[in-house]
């Protein structure tokens, strides 16, 4: 079964969600987020991937006492990303109660820093963001298009040890017109040894059940959840079977 993961975006210690990376689309779904994470984790979720939108746009980590207060009010395994550009960052994650961190923007910008936090903590422990708009990697909150191309940047990063990796396709993200079928299927094609977390466009249980049926092993969805396209019973079923 393919790996279910919620995703969880925070500003203002707020549970929102935005379309494709506009912050100015900002919908807030529930003030606690924390009651969002206790509600999946009663229908059978065990991951959870919580997003610092504030973080991303700050260049540094905001929301981490949210991170904490699901960490520490759940058994709810987290991956926690935005905003993750220093070893200070990276601490605080990790103290707060992420089990992993994604670190997207940084592994652009200062690929020494990523890769020695691959080599401190573990290929296990550190997830590459790989955000990409018409194959070219965006950073610091999907604001600005980076010089680097998605294929070898996720080569370069399987060479340097990297064995997760979460690809967004800005474009389809919070637009529930269904997720980059054929992009995830040619980065299994061309990095099979990667465990591809695909994120962007889920719009009901049926786009989960085709990105399963093209050999994608997890994937985060968000706005289909919060809208209602995908149900908590839904959610219990799929996660059971």
């Amino acid at each position: 079964m393919i790996e279910l993961i919620p995703a969880i975006d925070i500003i203002d210690g707020k549970c929102v969600r935005l379309s494709q990376g506009d912050y100015e689309s900002k919908k807030v779904y529930n003030e606690n987020p924390l009651e969002v994470a206790r509600q999946l984790e009663a229908h059978g979720i065990r991951r959870l991937h919580v997003v610092d939108l504030d973080g991303a746009a700050s260049h540094h980590v905001v929301n981490y006492r949210t991170l904490e207060q699901i960490a520490s009010h759940t058994q709810l395994v987290i991956d926690f990303g935005g905003g993750v550009k220093s070893d200070e960052d990276l601490k605080i994650a990790f103290e707060s109660g992420a089990q992993m961190v994604t670190g997207g923007s940084v592994a652009v910008t200062d690929p020494a820093r990523f890769g020695s936090w691959i080599d401190r903590y573990g290929p296990e422990r550190i997830i590459l963001g790989a955000d990409v708009k018409e194959g070219t990697i965006a950073v610091h909150g999907w604001k600005e298009e980076s010089a680097c191309q998605l294929f070898p940047f996720l080569e370069r990063y399987r060479e340097r040890g990297i064995r997760k990796v979460i690809c967004t396709d800005i474009g389809c993200d919070g637009m529930l017109q269904g997720p980059s079928i054929q992009l995830y299927e040619e980065i299994r094609r061309q990095q099979p040894q990667l465990y591809l977390i695909a994120s962007g466009g889920v719009s009901c249980a049926q786009d989960i059940r085709r990105l399963e049926q093209s050999g994608v092993p997890a994937v985060i969805f968000g706005k289909a959840l919060y809208e209602g396209h995908i149900t908590l019973k839904q959610l219990e079923e799929m996660a059971a079977s």
